[in-house]
């Protein structure tokens, strides 16, 4: 019995509910496994041979490589693990919004410093 998710309907947003998290259980404990050094280590030596031994879906192994974050959250990444792969990366959290929005770094914390982005109304 599929349950009524009228939340589903958010212009633009990724819910992470259960579904989502069902989906996404190999990218977030990927990323989990950025807590170790040494793992990180291994993944940026190699990233094919490290992404191997993960079951990973072919779209979620795209936007691993791609550090397409959009890609990711759409595939069941939670963005609290994804923060793993982009500082694994060197990557600020402000530099992984920023190109979640198509925004420079700098552009997204000048939008943000004044107020963020306005909601668009929605037909």
């Amino acid at each position: 019995m599929a349950l009524d998710k009228p939340y589903k309907n958010v212009p633009g947003t990724i819910i992470f509910d259960a579904e989502q998290a069902r989906k996404g259980y190999q990218i977030n404990q990927l990323c989990m496994s950025f807590m170790k050094p040494e793992n990180r280590e291994r993944y940026l030596a190699d990233r094919e041979a490290y992404l191997d031994e993960w079951q990973l879906t072919p779209k979620a192994r795209q936007a691993i490589l791609d550090l397409d974050l959009n890609a990711a959250m759409a595939e069941g990444g939670n963005i609290y693990f994804l923060a793993k792969l982009g500082a694994t990366h060197g990557l600020s959290f402000q530099q992984m919004a920023g190109s979640m929005t198509g925004m420079s770094e700098a552009a997204y914390r000048d939008m943000m410093i004044s107020g963020g982005r306005r909601p668009r109304a929605t037909a």
